[in-house]
């Protein structure tokens, strides 16, 4: 077993190996039994010394990343949107590009009693639950093909004390057919099978992931389902790969959606398109 060290050398050794300085910090927090958002904790204890387990600890935890594996996954959490979500490996890691998203839809979301939206292959439940969250009237639907999915996005929305409707669905085959709905956001696998940029995804959930031989089937399914189940003036969001947008636009324009248009990640990269349905397609419902 490695010397024990004060906390101050513990994360300069952890550093050492090659972790980066937020990394090592959640880790260490983590093995300390903190909370991994409250590095304040390591500054006022720094002079602390870790017990033999919690080094033992440490010491795992860093070869689980340096072996590739997602700090969210290791310390079982995510901060998105500013709310702390429980991340397993039947979802994807929430990533910060994503909140561009929910941006989004709270730009669009109409100014009505109670607005409805689909957070469609919801995953952990981020984009969902950051809208109910801001806007605590809307009626939030929560779906996914995964019921391990399902599960730990409907045990984030208890945790966080927020009611939304979890449902188990094939994309929109099961959703609703009496009601539409005013947004339907999604962040659905968009990597081409065979894609090099999987192998640093190797301990993600491949079915959240890829898409088909361009990345672009469950992407065009949605954009061909969406306006059934969108009211007149709905809005379709949609994240999407780095080299995608142009193809996605394309999409909406072809099943009738305007102002069709892309924003861009915290990166410059046009990550998200959406655009808004004009014209009723489903003239039976309500």
């Amino acid at each position: 077993m490695s010397e024990v060290l004060q906390l101050k050398n513990a994360l300069q050794t952890t550093l050492n190996k090659g972790l980066d300085r937020l990394d090592a910090q959640m880790l260490l927090l983590h093995a300390m039994g903190q909370s991994t958002n409250d590095r304040a904790w390591l500054m006022s204890h720094d002079t602390d010394e870790p017990t033999p387990d919690q080094q033992q600890t440490l010491d795992d935890l860093i070869q689980r990343r340096l072996k590739g594996e997602p700090v969210a996954y290791i310390v079982g959490s995510k901060e998105f949107f500013g709310l702390n979500l429980k991340v397993t490996p039947d979802v994807l890691v929430p990533r910060s590009d994503t909140e561009v998203l929910v941006e989004w839809a709270l730009d669009v979301i109409p100014h009505v009693q109670a607005p409805t939206v689909i957070d469609l292959g919801t995953g952990s439940g981020a984009i969902g639950l950051a809208i109910k969250h801001a806007c605590p009237h809307a009626k939030v639907t929560l779906i996914d093909a995964s019921q391990d999915a399902l599960a730990v996005a409907c045990g984030n929305a208890d945790s966080l004390g927020l009611t939304v409707h979890g449902l188990r669905s094939d994309w929109l085959q099961s959703a609703p057919v009496d009601q539409l709905f005013d947004i339907i956001v999604s962040n659905p696998p968009y990597i081409a099978e065979g894609d090099a940029h999987l192998a640093a995804l190797v301990h993600e959930p491949l079915m959240a992931l890829t898409s088909g031989p361009d990345g672009l089937t469950a992407l065009r399914r949605i954009a061909l389902d969406a306006p059934s189940y969108l009211k007149h003036g709905g809005w379709l969001l949609l994240e999407h790969g780095y080299d995608q947008a142009e193809a996605v636009r394309a999409l909406l324009l072809a099943q009738g959606f305007e102002q069709v248009t892309s924003r861009l990640d915290l990166n410059g990269i046009a990550r998200c398109t959406g655009g808004m349905l004009n014209c009723p397609y489903n003239t039976d419902h309500p």
